[in-house]
């Protein structure tokens, strides 16, 4: 259903860093990355998509984060969850809800939420119960 997400960043540089020490965590690869476009993409090691690219707004204009928005990417592991976030507060990101269950959702939903660097809302979440992979 989704070809790619596209997130607007100020620092590309640190963009990179912050994404890269994410998307390891998680076992996705990068796929590109252009400094001088800037731009840069992950997915998973065994499919061409769906993309996540980070770059320089298309209109040339400063990144913002929309209200509302939020990219939520699948963990394998409660642990990558875990490890992922610890990751992103690591690399200049701020906690917008550490890792839990969330019941709300569903009885086996354990997510965390945070911001980018540039305010960008991310989720990592995993579906399973303990142990099932």
């Amino acid at each position: 259903m989704i070809s790619h997400i596209f997130l607007g960043v100020s620092d590309f540089n640190r963009a990179l860093s912050f994404y890269g020490s994410v998307m390891d965590e998680l076992g996705l690869a990068l796929k590109f990355s252009d400094p001088e476009k800037p731009w840069a993409a992950w997915s998973s090691p065994s499919a061409p998509r769906p993309l996540l690219l980070i770059g320089a707004p298309y209109d040339g204009r400063a990144a913002s984060p929309g209200n509302g928005n939020m990219v939520a990417l699948l963990a394998p592991t409660r642990a990558a969850v875990d490890r992922a976030h610890a990751a992103a507060l690591a690399n200049g990101g701020a906690c917008d809800g550490p890792p839990g269950l969330r019941l709300n959702y569903h009885p086996d939903y354990y997510g965390a939420y945070f911001r980018d660097p540039d305010g960008n809302k991310l989720c990592i979440c995993c579906h399973d119960k303990p142990g099932e992979i």
